[in-house]
């Protein structure tokens, strides 16, 4: 009987816990509205949305080349073997600087004939300044008189043959070739060492120089994009060498024809290189804009935040008046998104640490 009542009592206080705590309810807390802390709200980069000019983009591999218009490559023009090579790949030589002399037969042959073909003409003209006389006083037919002025122009002939001959080959009379630089420029392309025999049929080039002031970009374009690519857009060339610097320059040259390997269009961006900071054969990345004609709302990239697979960006109009404005992404142009959406031409966006801000105020 007692243990039954005790149970009574439990269940009666339990009854009477809950009905007072039905007469006396817990207050509810309002939510506190999201204010920037003023320390965050110093460092915190406020951009504009504008109204600018929509353009395309498309983002191109490629690699820096030689300026194939300044560039020189020397073959030999005579056999032989070759000494005194000094230069060697990346070094700065003078238009007329020696390269490497080849001792050649045929040089050697050159200047024998340049000897031969001045004597002959001597000869030659020994022999029309006698006939000459002879025919005046009538020893000598006129037939005869005009044969030996036509040997005297074939010998005449000859010499100037010779002496162009060995004119391009040099104008050395001593068997030698010298190799001579056609350019100011870098040896970019060396094939020759010393002591080695050259033969004048050689498909190879001693050397290739180029000036390097200034080089092409030749970037890759995929069948998908070649629609975007047009002759005078502006190209943004950046190197992993230097990621922080951006070569300006426009598309020059649309080669029409895809690699049957790669199935890839080539187009070329000309750039001035005065510092030699872009060398042959680095990877580039080139970013390519065409204007479209048309206007779109543009704000700074890294405003935007990706949240639930849509777009969002904090409209600021003071500390403690901050919302939250979805947008749809038109396009981008560098550190530039074209947008459409809940703003407008003159709403001030948060550019940094937008996701913080963003979290705080869905929390």
């Amino acid at each position: 009987m007692m243990y039954k009542n005790l149970k009574y009592l439990s269940f009666g206080s339990i009854a009477a816990l809950l009905m007072a705590a039905c007469d006396n309810p817990r207050p509810i807390v309002p939510k506190v509205k999201y204010v920037i802390a003023d320390s965050l709200l110093r460092t915190l980069s406020i951009d504009t949305v504008t109204e600018c000019p929509e353009v395309n983009s498309l983002t191109l591999t490629g690699k820096v080349s030689f300026n194939e218009d300044k560039v020189s490559r020397i073959y030999p023009m005579v056999s032989g073997i070759i000494s005194d090579v000094h230069v060697q790949l990346g070094d700065y030589v003078q238009q007329g600087q020696v390269l490497g002399v080849i001792n050649s037969v045929e040089m050697a042959g050159y200047g024998t004939d340049l000897v031969t073909a001045r004597t002959n003409l001597l000869v030659a003209q020994k022999n029309l300044d006698a006939a000459e006389d002879m025919y005046k006083s009538g020893l000598m037919s006129e037939k005869d008189y005009v044969t030996t002025q036509q040997m005297y122009r074939q010998a005449q002939a000859q010499l100037q043959r010779s002496e162009k001959v060995l004119s391009i080959n040099g104008g050395n009379t001593s068997g030698e070739f010298l190799v001579r630089a056609p350019i100011s420029g870098f040896i970019v392309e060396k094939n020759v060492n010393n002591n080695m025999s050259i033969r004048s049929d050689n498909a190879a080039s001693l050397y290739t120089i180029s000036d390097l002031k200034n080089v092409w970009i030749m970037a890759n374009v995929y069948e998908s994009n070649i629609a975007d690519i047009k002759l005078g857009d502006s190209a943004d060339v950046t190197t992993l060498s230097y990621p922080g610097r951006v070569f300006r320059g426009k598309v020059d040259q649309v080669l029409n024809v895809l690699d049957p390997t790669n199935k890839v269009m080539k187009v070329r961006v000309t750039l001035p290189n005065p510092d030699y900071s872009l060398k042959p054969e680095m990877f580039a990345s080139v970013h390519v804009t065409t204007p479209t004609g048309n206007n779109a709302l543009c704000i700074p990239s890294s405003a935007l935040i990706f949240d639930q697979s849509r777009y969002f960006v904090l409209v600021y109009n003071t500390a403690a008046d901050v919302r939250v404005a979805q947008v749809d992404i038109l396009g981008s142009n560098g550190d530039r998104t074209y947008v459409k959406g809940s703003v407008q031409p003159g709403n001030k966006v948060i550019a940094s640490n937008a996701i913080l801000i963003y979290q705080a105020l869905n929390d």
